[in-house]
Order: structure tokens, then sequence, then C-alpha cells
């Protein structure tokens, strides 16, 4: 699997999508960094709806410009879309660079929907290029490598944002430029057929999404995988203010938890392919559905029972106090969980579209995925504003993972499609 990332038909790409994924977070996280421990350090609730708030920000463009950009990257030259879309980062993150150094959250916001804009082109891109570049047998493990990769960027860029702060600002622009340059080594991927880029995205957004809707199958892998995005989004967020409120911990420790979420997602993500030796199957998503909920009650559990530190705790006081490991562990399993939860039903989603309409099936997956995780941020930010604990979020998103359940085992029963 691995040998793949040294050939130009899949390693530009992954270091061009790797930096993309490591920008976005590396800015995301500075801006949730500087609201929640400097800007409003001193309104808790504020910053915690912000900081919740902000996902659906970063996630809106992807409800409203998914449909265009899928039927641009079946239409021109992906390759040519990945230029086009790193330059426009370079922009973008100039533009960030200046927010970060300002202390201006209300254009701290229009850059990370900025960054949600260029991501919204770029998905379609980095899923439906690689049945064009990868052979039948290398698509399962690219898939996972990109899955994995993107969550190791996560974490980096995580790490990056949560020491850099404001001092990140000028980093995003650097890393920007060097996406810009691996991703003028893509090789070419011409579209299969001509087709028409309509100007009105919501009559397109709605067309994909019902010709999706045809195909059983392929609508209930859009479903999980939109799940898992929703998921993924609500405790990402709650992360931060649940490590500075109810552990009463340090950024350090917030970092701590994000790095811990990311590597789990990242090993689930390369193990399952291991796991199901290439072929494309959904077999283990069920038992890995009932295992995120299982580690999500596991973590609430060890946060009620850990012993609070006096003061805000660095990392070595955090794993000194009685039930951190815990804590940690918990937060691996639930990430890996998701990991293997979700890589098999991505390769769903190239196999078993037409390939003339494969970005497009792809846009429709991101405008679900998107509305998923901007309805499930706002449910998050009202049950705060309500007056609910961060924990009581996390449980939420537990107890609702059971309804996935169902779905996974219709997926797991129907077809596998071998190495």
């Amino acid at each position: 699997m691995l040998h793949i990332l040294s050939t130009r038909r899949f390693g530009p790409l992954f270091v061009t999508q790797f930096l993309g994924a490591f920008n976005d977070n590396l800015y995301k996280t500075a801006m949730l960094f500087l609201i929640t421990y400097h800007l409003l350090a001193h309104r808790p609730e504020d910053a915690a709806v912000m900081v919740t708030l902000a996902g659906g920000v970063f996630i809106l463009p992807f409800l409203l410009f998914s449909s265009l950009a899928g039927e641009i990257a079946d239409s021109i030259d992906k390759a040519r879309v990945v230029r086009l879309v790193k330059l426009a980062e370079i922009a973008i993150m100039i533009v960030g660079a200046f927010a970060l150094t300002h202390d201006s959250i209300a254009l701290l916001m229009v850059v990370l929907f900025g960054m949600g804009v260029h991501s919204t082109f770029f998905g379609p891109i980095k899923y439906a290029i690689l049945p064009q570049h990868l052979r039948a047998d290398e698509l399962l493990g690219g898939t996972g490598l990109v899955e994995a990769g993107t969550y190791v960027a996560i974490l980096t860029g995580q790490i990056a944002g949560g020491i850099l702060g404001a001092h990140a600002a000028w980093a995003v622009v650097a890393v920007a430029l060097v996406g810009w340059l691996t991703g003028r080594q893509v090789p070419p991927a011409p579209p299969t057929k001509s087709i028409r880029v309509h100007r009105n995205i919501l009559t397109s957004s709605w067309r994909m999404i019902a010709h999706v809707a045809e195909d059983r199958r392929l609508l209930m892998t859009v479903l999980a995988v939109s799940w898992f995005w929703a998921m993924g989004a609500v405790l990402t967020t709650q992360f931060v203010p649940l490590v500075k409120d109810r552990l009463q911990a340090g950024e350090a420790v917030a970092t701590l938890f994000l790095t811990m979420f990311s590597i789990g997602v990242a090993l689930g993500s390369m193990a399952v392919s291991r796991m199901l030796g290439g072929a494309v199957s959904a077999r283990h998503t069920p038992l890995a559905a009932v295992a995120v909920t299982l580690f999500v009650g596991y973590l609430v559990a060890a946060v009620h029972f850990y012993t609070v530190a006096p003061g805000q705790a660095g990392i070595a006081t955090f794993l000194g106090q009685p039930g951190s490991w815990h804590i940690l562990l918990a937060l691996f399993g639930l990430a890996g969980s998701a990991g293997i939860f979700v890589v098999p039903l991505y390769a769903m989603l190239q196999t078993e579209c037409d390939p003339s309409e494969r970005a497009r099936t792809i846009a429709a997956n991101n405008i679900v995925n998107s509305a998923f995780m901007v309805a499930a941020s706002l449910v998050a930010a009202a049950m705060i504003g309500a007056g609910l604990r961060v924990l009581d979020v996390i449980l939420g998103v537990g107890i609702a993972n059971l309804l996935v359940i169902p779905l996974a085992l219709k997926l797991s029963a129907d077809r596998v499609q071998p190495a």
C-alpha cells in the first residue's frame, strides 16, 4: 500500500491534500485557542458557543457550493482545478494572517468561511481522482492513506495551531504556497465526458442528491458517512472547552486531546484496509459503530470520575491525576473505531457510481455531510446555550450514534467487491 506514495500518480495529490488539511487546522485551531483562552477567556459560555458555531461556519460552504464544485471537477481536468484552488488558498491565508494578528472575531470567522470554500472545491477532487490514477487493487489502500493522511494533517495542524496561537499567522501563508507548488505536480485527470455546469446551485444541489437517492446503496452510504462527519464536528469542537472548563487544564492538554483523537482515526483508517485485505466491504462497519457508542460512554464516565488538579494543569500534571489515562484511552478507542467505520464507506462511494459522475457523487455526499454537520453544530450550540454541559453534549452524540447501527447492518449485508 505504501509504495504508491512514491509514485507521481498518487504522491503529489497526497501531499497537496495533506497540506490543505494541515493548513485548515493550523488556522482553525489557532483561532479557537485565541478565542477560548484570550479573547473570551472570562466569558466561557460565550466562548463555548462561539467555538461550536465556528464548526458550522467552516462547513456551511460545503452545503452551498458542493454541487458547483462537483460539476466543475467532472467537466474539466481535475489537476487544473487543484492548481486554481491552491492559488486561491494563498490569497485567503494572507487575509487570515491579518485576522490572527488583529484579534477580530468577525474577520476570523470570515476567513474560516473562506477556507471552507477552498476545501469545498478541493473535496470532490481528492476522492474522485483516485480511481483515475490507481488500480482497482490499490483503491482501498489509497483511500485509507488519504483518510489517514488527512487525520495526521489534522493532528499536526492542531498541535501547531495550539502551540503557535496567533503566531501561526504567516505560517499559514507559507503552507499555502508549498501546497500550490505540490499541486502543480498532480498529473492530468481529464473528464470522461463533457457535462454542463449549472449556474443555479440550489437546483443543481437538489438534482445531485436526488440522483444519488435513486441508488439505495449509495444513499445509505452517504447517510452513514454524513453521520461520521456530524459526530466528528461536534466532538472535536467540544474538546477544548471540556479541557478548559471541566478538567481545568491548559492549552497543552487540549492539544493532547486533539492529538489522541487524530492519531486514533488515522490508525483506524489504515488498519481497516489490512483487516479487509483490500476488499471494498462494510462488514466491520456495524461493530465499529457499536464501539463508538461504547467508547463515548467510557469517555463520559472517565471524565466524571477524574480528579481535577488545582490551577490550569499542564500535560505532566494532568497525566499524574487519577483517571487521566482512562480519558486518553477512551478518546483513542473512539477515534480508532470511527476510522474503521468510515474508510470502507468512502471506497464504496468511489467504486459504485458511474465514473463520469464520480466527482458529482462525492459532491452530493459533501452536501449531505455538510447539512448534517451544520445541523449538529447548531443543535450542540443550542444545548450549551440552554445550560447543558459540554459533557452532556458528548453523551448525546454517543446515544444518537445508536441510530446509525441499523443502517450499518444493512450496508454490511450487501455485496462485497473483491480486491
